[in-house]
């Protein structure tokens, strides 16, 4: 059952293509014991079935700049292929402070968006109040 909720809450934020696959791991490897390398490589059969259809998705919603999208995906590619020897080979502990950091730095940076997004609205309200 705790497999089936992990699947559809990662599998939800996967599809808003905010990183369902980083929630994916941290639930398996925090909240269910698995083993890091073993986490992230789950990540990686996760995430070929919901891109495909998050990708079906918004192709049909005519959402995708190809011009941008298809360079980052061969790049992708690419760093997939080195970040994957890394990883094998890296030791576990490791590996883990480095998602740490990770999570870390990408929390720090939401935050960081939020207080400017904050800061913006208030000052638009503020600009929109001052001329009533």
């Amino acid at each position: 059952m705790l497999e089936v909720l992990t699947g559809i809450i990662s599998g939800t934020v996967s599809g808003t293509g905010m990183g369902g696959g980083t929630i994916l791991i941290l639930i398996l490897s925090v909240f269910m014991g698995v083993d890091q390398h073993i986490a992230q490589a789950t990540n990686l059969v996760f995430f070929v079935p919901t891109s495909i259809t998050a990708i079906i998705t918004t192709i049909k919603e005519k959402l995708i700049n190809w011009k941008i999208g298809i360079p980052v995906a061969v790049s992708g590619i690419i760093g997939a292929i080195i970040g994957a020897k890394m990883s094998v080979k890296m030791n576990v502990t490791l590996l883990k402070k480095y998602f740490g950091i990770f999570l870390l730095l990408i929390t720090i940076y939401e935050i960081y968006s939020l207080i400017k997004t904050y800061k913006k609205d208030k000052n638009i309200n503020n600009k929109i109040r001052d001329k009533l």
